[in-house]
């Protein structure tokens, strides 16, 4: 087996070897499914659809990915196991990998364990499931954007309240880079070209653009590029932050 497929087995075993993961899953179903029936007017709105459902995913994110991310390398770099983990015959850039790996197949559990949703809204109508499974692979994909930024704040601090709060901080400036609120305040003076760029850092577009059933070949690239240069970033961290 590989190195990163050795880590990635390591570290999520020791997910679910405290109650913490449970409790994570736990919360992020109850969410889930309050903001689809009670927020969202599942019924109410009358479409067999699950647009409700994923509209929220963003936000739920928001919060609950970086209780998960703050972990993966604050803990290491506090409790000195980081050092033990880098005597193996591993690279830096395979931990990494290993470690975000083995995060995002937990939330990939996590979101999977969503499918009553989905078999309720079937069994109330006939949805376009072409549409609801890419709305769960950028579901899985925003995740992993999420993910990969709570990774380089975690290698940025030992402390993981520290972390925590940084990768909110971040992951919302994404979020918010769409809005017309951010954009008109670059419009007013900056050129087109710059507005355009900032807009599609927006992790909300290019989510959306794919939570209508529209597998984008530029959103898999924006996905595939963001995830790889976190990960690039926390591996640059933690080997300039290694001597401390």
């Amino acid at each position: 087996m590989s190195s990163v497929g050795i880590i990635l087995r390591r570290e999520l075993r020791s997910y679910f070897a405290t109650p913490l993961a449970y409790v994570f899953i736990i919360i992020f179903l109850v969410l889930a499914n309050v903001f689809t029936f009670n927020l969202g007017g599942f019924y109410e709105r009358g479409q067999a659809d699950l647009a409700p459902f994923f509209n929220f995913h963003p936000w739920l994110y928001l919060f609950l990915i970086p209780a998960i991310s703050m972990r993966l390398w604050a803990e290491e770099r506090k409790s000195g196991s980081i050092e033990l983990l880098m005597t193996q015959p591993i690279t830096l850039w395979q931990a990494v990998a290993g470690k975000f790996l083995a995060a995002w197949v937990f939330t990939a559990v996590a979101l999977a364990l969503t499918f009553p949703i989905w078999i309720t809204v079937n069994y109330l109508g006939s949805p376009d499931n072409g549409a609801i499974f890419a709305a769960y692979v950028g579901s899985l994909l925003l995740a992993g954007g999420f993910l990969a930024i709570g990774s380089c704040m975690s290698a940025l601090t030992r402390n993981q309240v520290i972390a925590f709060i940084l990768s909110v901080v971040v992951c919302f400036l994404f979020l918010l880079a769409g809005y017309p609120l951010v954009l008109n305040l670059f419009s007013a003076w900056a050129p087109q070209v710059l507005v355009d760029a900032i807009a599609s850092l927006s992790f909300l577009q290019h989510f959306e653009s794919i939570s209508k059933g529209v597998i984008d070949i530029r959103d898999l690239l924006y996905f595939a590029m963001l995830i790889g240069l976190f990960l690039l970033a926390t591996a640059i961290t933690l080997d300039v932050r290694k001597a401390e």
